[in-house]
C-alpha cells in the first residue's frame, strides 16, 4: 500500500462503519540524536516512525460523538481494525454540540515555506556526530577552568505530514528539524556552575557553527563562577532572549483556546482590552518562511495565517482551533496542533514579541540597579490568576554595569504586571523554538534573596 492511501482507505472506512464524519493524520517520522562528552560518544539513537491517527464523529440527537485511536501498523486489516474499533468507541462516547469538523476554511494553496532541504538527508550519522565534537571542543577549549560538561548534543528529525478529512480535504507537506546543544561546566575554588547554549533551524546550513555554540555556552557557564544571593529587593530585571522566551511561554498558556473556554485564563474576559505596555506586541504566524513552528495548514487541514495577538499592548486575539472557536463562538485561527495518535487543541505556530529599538547593552547601561536573568528554572505560574514566581540566575547590575554573578534567588510578581511594567524591548529576536522573544526590561520586580 502506498503512502498516500492509508488515509482514504482508513477514512472510507470509517464512515462504511457508521461515522458521520472523520478525519486522519499519517506521520512518516525519520529522526536521530547524538552526544558527544569530552572524547567519548554518550550515545546514538536513529529511529524511523509511522504513525496514523484517525478522528471519528458518530452523530447524536444532542450533538457529535468522538474518538480517536491510532495506529503503526499500516496492514489493511490493521487500517480497518483501527476504524471499526474508533467508530465504536465514539459510539460510547457522549455527545457534543461543538465537536465536529470545521466548517469550511481548508488551505486551497500550500505555499513552499522552506521546511525541508532534500540535501539534507544526504548528511550521515559520521558527518552529525562530528558537528556534536567540534561543538565540545570548542566548549573545553575555551578555558581552564571548562573542566568537564553534560555533553554536546545534535538533533535532526525529518518529517512527511499527510492529513485528509471526510470533508474532501487531502494535503501534505515535508519538514526538517536540526538542532545543536552544549552544556559545559566551569568549576573555580570549589566551586561548580553550568550554562548552555543552543541553535535550531529548518536547514542544517542555518544551524550556528558548533564552534560559536561550544563557545558560547562556556562563556555563559563562566560567567556564573562565583555566585552569590542578594538582599530580597525590588528592582528593575531584564531577561536576556532565552529567558526571555520563557516569559512569552507564559502567554501563550494564557491565550490558547481550551484555556480561554475553561476559564483557566486570567486574560479569558479581557479580548480587547489593554493587557500590557504599549511596547508589548505580539504575533502569531503559522507561515513564516523556515519558521520552525510553520506549516501550510493546521492539524484540521485549515489554512494556517499571521494572528496579531497583542497590538501595542491591547488583546486583539486568541489562539484557536475549531472547537475552541465554536465554544467561544469566535472562528479558528488555524492553530489546531495534533500528533498522530491524538485529538487536535489550540497551540502556538512561530509565536514572538516583536522587536523593540533598544539593545541588551543599552538596557543594562540604562539600569541603575537591578538583575539581568540568564536562567530561569522551576514551573511556578499559575495561568488562572498571571502568579510568577520562578527561581533565577544572573548577573547583578550596578550603575548601569555588570557587577558580579547572582544565583540562588526567585522572581516573584504577575503576568499582568509585568506585560504593564514593560519598559525596552531589545532589538534582536533569536528564535531558539517556535517561541521567541528579544530581550526585555520589566520596571519593577521582587527578587527575593538573603
Amino acid at each position: 500500500m502506498s503512502t498516500g492511501d492509508p488515509l482514504k482507505h482508513v477514512l472510507a472506512r470509517a464512515a462504511r462503519s457508521g461515522a458521520h464524519a472523520a478525519d486522519a493524520l499519517f506521520v512518516e517520522d525519520d529522526s536521530l540524536e547524538a552526544r558527544v562528552r569530552g572524547e567519548e560518544i554518550d550515545f546514538v539513537k536513529q529511529a524511523r516512525e509511522r504513525t496514523l491517527g484517525l478522528r471519528a464523529f458518530v452523530k447524536a440527537p444532542e450533538g457529535l460523538r468522538t474518538a480517536v485511536g491510532s495506529t503503526s501498523d499500516l496492514s489493511t486489516e490493521a487500517l480497518d481494525r483501527l476504524a471499526d474499533e474508533t467508530v465504536g468507541l465514539a459510539g460510547a462516547t457522549a455527545p457534543d454540540p461543538d465537536s465536529g469538523l470545521p466548517e469550511g476554511g481548508f488551505a486551497e494553496a500550500l505555499p513552499d515555506l522552506e521546511l525541508f532541504e532534500p540535501g539534507d538527508r544526504e548528511t550521515d550519522v559520521d558527518a552529525r556526530i562530528e558537528v556534536a565534537r567540534r561543538c565540545e571542543a570548542a566548549a573545553r577549549g575555551t578555558d581552564p577552568r571548562i573542566t568537564n560538561s553534560e555533553g554536546s548534543e545534535v538533533q535532526s528529525r525529518f518529517a512527511h505530514v499527510h492529513y485528509g478529512n471526510s470533508a474532501g480535504f487531502f494535503g501534505d507537506y515535508r519538514s526538517a528539524r536540526h538542532g545543536l546543544f552544549s552544556m559545559p561546566i566551569a568549576a573555580e575554588n570549589g566551586s561548580m556552575q553550568t550554562d548552555y547554549w543552543t541553535s535550531a533551524a529548518r536547514r542544517l546550513a542555518d544551524v550556528e557553527a558548533p564552534e560559536s555554540v561550544g563557545r558560547r555556552a562556556a562563556e555563559r557557564a563562566l560567567r556564573r563562577l562565583g555566585s552569590r544571593r542578594v538582599p530580597t529587593c525590588e528592582v528593575p530585571v531584564v531577561f536576556d532572549p532565552l529567558t526571555a522566551r520563557s516569559v512569552l511561554g507564559h502567554l501563550v498558556a494564557c491565550v490558547s483556546g481550551a484555556s480561554v473556554y475553561r476559564k483557566a485564563s486570567y486574560l479569558a474576559d479581557s479580548l480587547g482590552e489593554s493587557i500590557g505596555s504599549e511596547l508589548v506586541t505580539v504575533v502569531d504566524d503559522g507561515r513564516l518562511p523556515r519558521g520552525l513552528g510553520s506549516r501550510p495548514f493546521d492539524g484540521e487541514g485549515l489554512a494556517t495565517r499571521r494572528t496579531p495577538v497583542v497590538e501595542k499592548g491591547r488583546l486583539a486575539s486568541f489562539l484557536l482551533d475549531s472547537y475552541a472557536a465554536r465554544r467561544l463562538g469566535m472562528a479558528s485561527t488555524g492553530n489546531a496542533s495534533r500528533g498522530a495518535g491524538g485529538a487536535p487543541s489550540a497551540g502556538p505556530s512561530n509565536f514572538w514579541l516583536e522587536p523593540g529599538t533598544s539593545s541588551l547593552a543599552e538596557m543594562i547601561a540604562g539600569t541603575e540597579r537591578g538583575l539581568l536573568v540568564t536562567w530561569l528554572f522551576g514551573h511556578g505560574f499559575n495561568p488562572v490568576t498571571g502568579d510568577f514566581s520562578r527561581g533565577a540566575a544572573g548577573m547583578w547590575i550596578e550603575d548601569g554595569e555588570l557587577r558580579h554573578p547572582v544565583d540562588e534567588v526567585t522572581i516573584a510578581g504577575n503576568l499582568g504586571s509585568m506585560l504593564a511594567g514593560v519598559d525596552a524591548v531589545g532589538d534582536e529576536l533569536l528564535w531558539f523554538g517556535s517561541v521567541a522573544a528579544p530581550a526585555l526590561r520589566i520596571a519593577r520586580l521582587t527578587v527575593a534573596g538573603q
